[in-house]
């Protein structure tokens, strides 16, 4: 009877990782006609902290995010960016007070970030590698 408890324990322990590898991917997607073919982490990292607003390609960027309460939006700024939401929602406030950049408009959801992005040329924005389909081009990749 035990060593099927353990048994359970560690069959839900490996369903736990399973499931939170699948959201360890995020893609920095273009518009699939952009010129653009890669982007380095801190040419990302710039736009969406606002340091930036230009593509590399030399369009002007228009960043997508997507809500503080999504898994990809805390993912795809401790990664890419090194710094937490709440530290990104500080930076933020003072460059919005100071009228020194707008922050990216956010969506609803990687679906909604996917169909903007695909149907605006400039669009920038991140969603789960496994949302990733024709409709967008990946750019740059946080595993």
């Amino acid at each position: 009877m035990k060593n099927l408890a353990i048994s359970r324990c560690l069959a839900a322990a490996a369903l736990c990782v399973g499931s939170a590898s699948a959201f360890s991917q995020v893609a920095v997607v273009v518009n699939p006609k952009s010129p653009l073919a890669t982007m380095t982490a801190d040419q990302v990292s710039g736009i969406f902290l606002g340091k930036s607003n230009t593509l590399p390609s030399g369009g002007t960027a228009l960043p997508t995010d997507l809500p503080d309460s999504s898994p990809t939006h805390e993912l795809f700024y401790t990664k890419v960016t090194g710094k937490s939401s709440a530290q990104v929602k500080a930076a933020w406030s003072r460059l919005v007070f100071s009228g020194k950049a707008t922050p990216p408009k956010e969506l609803g959801s990687s679906a909604d970030v996917k169909k903007f992005v695909a149907s605006n040329p400039d669009a920038i924005g991140y969603i789960e590698k496994s949302a990733v389909d024709s409709s967008v081009k990946v750019v740059f990749s946080a595993d």
